[in-house]
């Protein structure tokens, strides 16, 4: 007597048109909510970037309070933040400069903000009597719209 084998049948899974369509509908909803994030996220940086580097302790504040103690002063509006970055021409003044730690930013390019702009100085300031006003005009580039960024509380 002949065996037969027995043939198992094996029944292939694959997954239907409509799971696969229901996966992308998903992928598709994930995708709305995601992609418009990552689209925003390098201006949205930006903003951050500049919030920080004009805050009331933020390394722009921070080197102006050492130029102040280097120099007795903050810079005036004239001398502006250059004066971090470029010792006084005056030679007694120089050596001070330096004695107290100038430059007080290493790179120029930290006076201006993420736009290529450079930051707005002005001591005393009109907002902070007693101090400095430090501001850039944010993402737009002009001067007193919604998106300035400013050292004070906007009103």
């Amino acid at each position: 007597m002949r065996t037969r084998a027995k043939h198992s049948q094996r029944r292939v899974r694959a997954f239907t048109l409509l799971e696969v369509l229901m996966v992308v509908v998903i992928i598709g909803i994930l995708a709305m909510f995601v992609v418009p994030n990552f689209i925003n996220a390098p201006a949205t940086a930006r903003i951050r970037l500049t919030e920080a580097a004009v805050a009331p302790n933020g390394p722009l504040a921070n080197a102006l309070k050492m130029y102040r103690v280097a120099m007795g002063r903050y810079p005036t509006t004239d001398e502006g933040l250059r004066a971090l970055v470029e010792a006084p021409d005056d030679d007694e003044q120089a050596k001070e400069w330096k004695k107290g730690g100038g430059p007080f930013i290493e790179d120029a390019n930290g006076l201006k903000d993420p736009w290529g702009n450079e930051y707005q100085y002005t001591c005393p300031g009109a907002t902070n009597a007693e101090g400095f006003d430090v501001s850039s005009f944010g993402p737009d580039g002009q001067e007193g719209t919604d998106d300035d960024i400013v050292n004070w509380k906007k009103t």
